[in-house]
């Protein structure tokens, strides 16, 4: 659960840090980036904790990168339907099911 929990707020700073900009485009590129940089530097702080206790823990490397995919679908959808005000289509649902059912057969044994 503590590597869910840190994947999560990790993407909830990558999101940000990727995306954020887009909202405000009257900010000069350099600025973007470096703000966007300021921004990574938590999600990593978090990330890489979570990607050595999920590894610890029983999670392999694929199971990982996997489950850090879908978590982050679920953060940007979020972002992008709630912050950039961007319309949610239904192709997205299911290409976010085929997404889903590759989690599923990730931790098939």
């Amino acid at each position: 659960m503590r590597t869910i929990l840190l994947l999560i707020a990790s993407n909830v700073f990558m999101t940000f840090a990727w995306y954020g900009h887009l909202k405000d485009k009257g900010v000069p590129l350099w600025k973007a980036i470096l703000i966007s940089w300021g921004i990574a530097f938590f999600e990593y702080c978090l990330m890489v904790p979570a990607n050595r206790a999920g590894y610890s823990n029983g999670f392999n490397a694929f199971q990982l990168k996997i489950t850090q995919e879908i978590i982050t679908l679920i953060v940007f959808t979020i972002f992008a339907v709630l912050y950039l005000k961007e319309p949610f289509k239904y192709n997205y649902i299911i290409s976010f099911m085929f997404i889903v059912a590759a989690v599923y057969f990730a931790f098939k044994k």
